[in-house]
């Protein structure tokens, strides 16, 4: 078979699925070829991958996270970004950015989450007919705009310049839009250091983060614009896709759609788990080989990119029953959507919360979704996911 999981034709066609499986089958761990760069290893099994993402030591993040990633852009921002960092940095991050997603913040984030869901799909069931991507993409980006205490009037704004960062259709467009956005947190953060308020903004910067000597500092003000943009990134990608792909896949399945419907609130913890397999907004991550090691018998050299696909993981047969089906109560279900170890999602509890609401909302609401209209894909390798669905919501 060819491969080719560079070609984006393979994503914006949605034919990627019998690559990767063949992939699984016959070259779990493949080198991939490159018509402009020195090549990569593309993984696709469940527990090689997993090997992978918690193997600190073989492996690095700091030399970036994608396929296209701009090594002067990952320079400039690694170890200070928490996806492009390694430990003992990585580990310090974390610590101080963990806390406003924690345990204690999750009645905090529940309020809003709810509040932020609720307005949203009251509007679009009162709108019935809609391209559902404008409605999913509100819900992440309302809600940690919300979390940031970024002015209501510039959230459509902050959306608009997010999706062009990550979805531009040229690498000036995408680069032009991160410039944006990093001046945009420059500028916040500057007024809140005057003016502090109880936003996640606004809490970073008051936090300290060690040193791992024994002491502590404050985080500096590029440390807290690079991560306020990857939470800002993070949080509109994932539960965006997941929120329309999960749509999509209850159309094309009338019968999970009755039995989610018949389950109701208490069926949906396992719905969400199942959207968030199914969909994969996250399609591939990348590290870089710090010391020679193995995956499986294939040795791996110093300097080589390791491809962990999370869309082939998500499919393992040998991991998922039925991989292939949609199953609204499938479990249990440890799908890597969120990736796995030190780099787990640091807003995994966030989205499966914006998820849990909606999906709560929706089937409280709505007795029936009907396609109005073809699905469109986009063309990415790296954040995958509908760029449009226009829907019928039925009473």
């Amino acid at each position: 078979m060819k491969v080719n999981l560079t070609d984006p034709g393979l994503f914006s066609r949605g034919t990627f699925w019998p690559v990767l499986a063949w992939l699984r089958e016959n070259d779990p761990v493949h080198w991939h070829e490159e018509d402009d760069g020195p090549g990569f290893w593309a993984v696709t099994r469940y527990h090689d991958i997993v090997s992978v993402y918690t193997d600190q030591r073989s492996y690095s993040s700091r030399y970036g996270m994608r396929l296209d990633s701009d090594p002067g852009a990952v320079a400039a921002v690694a170890q200070r970004m928490l996806i492009v960092s390694d430990p003992p940095d990585h580990t310090h991050l974390k610590s101080v950015l963990a806390k406003e997603f924690g345990h204690a913040e999750v009645p905090r984030l529940h309020a809003l989450v709810e509040r932020v869901v609720r307005e949203v799909v009251r509007e679009a069931v009162a709108q019935g007919e809609m391209d559902f991507l404008e409605v999913a993409k509100q819900i992440p980006n309302n809600v940690v705009c919300a979390l940031m205490g970024i002015p209501r009037g510039e959230w459509d704004w902050v959306g608009t310049v997010t999706t062009e960062a990550f979805e531009g259709d040229d690498e000036e467009t995408r680069a032009g839009a991160h410039g944006e956005i990093f001046l945009f947190f420059t500028e916040l953060l500057a007024e809140r250091r005057k003016n502090p308020g109880s936003d996640f903004v606004s809490r970073i910067a008051a936090e300290r983060r060690s040193t791992g000597q024994g002491a502590e500092r404050p985080l500096t003000d590029e440390e807290i614009v690079f991560n306020c943009n990857g939470v800002l990134a993070g949080a509109n990608e994932t539960t965006r896709y997941s929120a329309a792909g999960g749509v999509l896949a209850l159309i094309e399945r009338p019968d999970q759609w009755r039995l989610l419907r018949t389950a109701g609130p208490s069926g949906v913890p396992d719905a969400v788990e199942e959207v968030l397999r199914w969909t994969v907004p996250g399609v591939h991550a990348l590290r870089t080989a710090v010391q020679p090691t193995k995956i499986g018998n294939v040795r791996i050299a110093v300097g080589d990119r390791v491809t962990l696909w999370n869309v082939s993981a998500n499919r393992d047969e040998a991991v998922f029953e039925h991989a292939d089906e949609f199953r609204v109560d499938r479990s249990p279900n440890r799908h890597i959507t969120f990736g796995a170890g030190r780099h787990l999602c640091l807003g995994a509890r966030l989205a499966r919360l914006e998820l849990k609401v909606f999906f709560e909302e929706l089937i409280s609401r709505v007795g029936r979704v009907e396609a109005a209209g073809a699905p469109v894909f986009n063309a990415s390798n790296f954040t995958w996911g509908l760029r449009s669905l226009p829907v019928r919501l039925l009473q």
